[in-house]
């Protein structure tokens, strides 16, 4: 068995959290129970969670982001300079507001201990066997500076700031730090999350980003450099995927749009091993970008959604994995579901049996089309 994902079928990470983890983190954040038995509810049920992926026949492990509140944001908060607060507005997705807290700068950004994050990944790194690997997931050096850039952050920015580039730079050299440590602590794959490039798509980015079709082709530019930029130093033994989508919050989205406008500079200046990559319906358009996937980097069909509890048809998806081929080969191919299923702990509208039900289907499909 390869130890190094992609794998035919795969998953990208998060799911749904247990009732009783959900009233643990209530009880912590009330006063009513203490960290270290938060943290005995947090490793049985990541433990559960583990012993399933395993029973499914998955080969890649993660923690479920159980111990979490939101897939990318405490992520941050593990960084000096990095501070948060309960959030009055919230950011607008399609039809509700994501009631996460409000992330930004309280000094010049760095990492002068180890990230948390590397003893969460030693956790699951102890249920490793001959089938399974664990991965980490983390989000994308890019995503933490267009947190920083966002036109309603960037006067808050500028007080430690004055060039984007610097800001790039220190953010890099934390991930290479973090990166370093994950990979001494046992870790071998790596997946960097990512939802700039598709705020970059979307129809209203000009609005978004504050810029002109020129700006956002310099923000492509600023974004592709900084994730390049802290995995330089990768060992070569060390596998680095990102996963690209629109937004994933109670089954709702941020964004919408084709890949076409960011292809050239994603999917040729990137520099990592493979993309994970949101196609679950229309808002992310056709695979003709898939043509610019270059090398031999591999790439993770996200045609299941996580967002509805709907099956999908079988035939449906082997005709679109199909349709994928005219622009990348079929063994550059992999089949997953398009995102997280709680990519923040409220986590999307299923079941965690309907959850399993979507792993389930993606097993068969990927098992009959890579026989």
């Amino acid at each position: 068995m390869s130890k190094q994902i992609p794998f035919r079928y795969d998953f990208v990470g998060s799911f749904l959290r247990p009732a009783n983890l959900k009233a643990a983190r209530e009880g912590f954040e009330n006063g009513k129970i203490s960290a270290y038995e938060l943290k005995a509810v947090e490793d049985k049920e990541i433990e559960r969670l583990i012993n399933k992926q395993k029973e499914l026949g998955y080969h890649v492990i993660t923690d479920g982001e159980f111990r979490r509140a939101t897939w990318h944001l405490d992520f941050m908060w593990g960084f000096d300079g990095v501070a948060h607060e309960k959030t009055k507005t919230g950011l607008p997705f399609h039809g509700e507001d994501a009631m996460i807290d409000d992330t930004y700068l309280c000094g010049k950004v760095g990492l002068s201990k180890v990230h948390p994050f590397v003893e969460h990944f030693k956790f699951v790194k102890q249920f490793e066997d001959e089938n399974t690997v664990a991965k980490q997931t983390i989000p994308a050096p890019a995503q933490f500076i267009e947190q920083m850039i966002m036109p309603f952050a960037l006067e808050n920015t500028s007080k430690y700031y004055d060039s984007t580039h610097k800001l790039a730079e220190d953010i890099a050299n934390g991930y290479k730090k973090v990166i370093a440590d994950l990979y001494d602590a046992g870790c071998r794959n790596l997946q960097l999350d990512d939802c700039s490039w598709g705020m970059l798509v979307d129809p209203r980015a000009e609005e978004l980003f504050g810029t002109d079709k020129k700006g956002l082709k310099d923000i492509q530019e600023l974004l592709v450099e900084i994730n390049n930029l802290a995995i330089e130093d990768k060992p070569n033994d060390m596998t680095i995927t990102t996963h690209v989508c629109r937004g994933n919050f109670h089954s709702t989205y941020a964004s919408a749009g084709a890949y076409d406008s960011v292809a050239e500079v994603l999917f040729e200046k990137e520099n990592v091993d493979a993309y994970y990559l949101e196609f679950d319906d229309e808002r992310s358009g056709g695979f003709e970008p898939l043509a610019h996937v270059n090398g031999d980097k591999k790439v993770v069909l996200g045609l299941i959604t996580t967002k509805s509890p709907k099956l999908e048809n079988k035939a449906d998806v082997i005709a679109r994995i199909k349709e994928a081929q005219k622009y990348i080969f079929l063994d550059r191919l992999c089949l997953s579901p398009q995102c997280g299923f709680a990519s923040c702990e409220i986590g999307n509208k299923l079941t965690e049996e309907e959850q399993w039900a979507k792993l389930q289907l993606v097993k068969e499909i990927a098992e009959e089309v890579w026989r």
